[in-house]
């Protein structure tokens, strides 16, 4: 087996680019691809929504010059998956690729669990919930806390999650004896073996309600609207994703909670054109000011600002304002302002203007 395999996801087939593509390529693939694929428009269609988050993933890598410079190196963003050095061998393998849970529960089916697997603990943890917010331009600039609602499985304010009803308790399980595992034996071509399972009738908990809530029907949680404040960080691009621990769907009977993840999506201002931490911009400037120089306006995404025109300057000349970009996210850093100039020729002259350029033209 070769000794550097690493199973990873092609995100220039995702974003349907080719390796050598540029930056810009890259930012105009996704925007496509993510304004197609919103989850907006394809509201309950799981497939629409599957391929948006793989598309704000690879965006999310391709779209940063260093984690690109590491995906293309070694196969992933975060670059050599399992270390380098000695022996051969399985050591750079990802078989969770194949068995679904990794190469651990092969052992758990054939050996009931000896090696301490998932396979014989309680499954009563809630399910992790995803969303996607967009947020204006302004809000990714400065940062901004935001309320978000959703339905999801809340506990349940009857039996408080425990699953059992008013003034009942929990028993052990029948079923497991209160181990959570029930055990059953199989022929393998290793011989006989046991295999064991999540008990179905406790979920892996050993415990049961002597008499199951009415409101829940034992679960400990029902159907309901929560209502979680976000804290959204300056500097956040499109596609990246907050976590909330423990915000998702509750647990069953009291279990622990999953987590909410945030899908961002900043909503673009036509002022300005955002290259990962930079900012760009054009200015309009009449021939005069060209020629003879003067101070501008500038708008940035921290307000106007003075910018020093130099005499002689020639159209599409890019000047770079440092510290005016975005954020840079998690730190105190922030990326520059580019404005690209573009000189007005005027279209029309009064006779004074052409006797004055005529004059000019003479004397070059």
């Amino acid at each position: 087996m070769p000794r550097n395999l690493v199973v990873s996801k092609d995100y220039y087939s995702i974003l349907g680019i080719s390796r050598d593509a540029p930056a810009a390529d890259i930012k105009s693939a996704y925007r496509k691809l993510s304004k197609e694929l919103h989850p907006d428009k394809h509201k309950g269609d799981k497939e629409k929504e599957a391929k948006f988050k793989e598309v704000n993933e690879a965006y999310e890598v391709l779209g940063n010059p260093e984690k690109r410079k590491r995906y293309d190196q070694f196969g992933s963003a975060d670059g050599p998956q399992f270390g380098g050095g000695g022996g051969g061998g399985f050591e750079n393998f990802d078989f969770s690729q194949f068995t679904g849970g990794g190469f651990g529960d092969i052992f758990e089916n054939f050996f009931g669990g000896a090696r301490g697997g998932r396979r014989g603990q309680p499954d009563l943890r809630g399910s992790d919930v995803q969303l996607s917010l967009s947020v204006p331009f302004t809000d990714a600039v400065s940062g901004v806390e935001r309320e978000i609602s959703f339905e999801t499985q809340i506990v349940c304010d009857v039996c408080s999650g425990s699953g059992a009803e008013k003034g009942s308790n929990l028993k052990t399980c029948e079923t497991c004896s209160g181990t959570g595992q029930v055990m059953r034996t199989t022929n393998t071509f290793f011989g006989m073996m046991q295999q064991a399972s999540v008990c179905p009738t406790c979920k892996g908990s050993g415990k049961v309600p002597e008499k199951a809530c009415k409101s829940c029907g034992g679960d400990g949680r029902k159907k309901g609207r929560k209502t979680v404040t976000i804290k959204i960080p300056a500097g956040i691009s499109s596609g990246q994703s907050i976590r909330i621990r423990g915000e998702g769907q509750a647990g069953k009977q009291g279990g622990p909670a999953g987590d909410l993840f945030v899908v961002i999506d900043v909503i673009e201002d036509s002022r300005f054109d955002r290259e990962g931490d930079d900012i760009r911009s054009t200015a309009h400037i009449d021939l005069t000011v060209a020629v003879l120089g003067d101070h501008i306006s500038i708008e940035t995404v921290h307000g106007p600002v003075k910018l020093t025109i130099p005499a002689g300057t020639q159209s599409h000349q890019i000047f770079r304002i440092k510290g005016k970009g975005m954020p840079v996210l998690n730190t105190h850093r922030h990326g520059d302002h580019y404005v690209t100039v573009i000189v007005d020729i005027p279209e029309k002259l009064s006779k004074e203007q052409k006797r004055l350029f005529e004059e000019l033209r003479e004397s070059y």
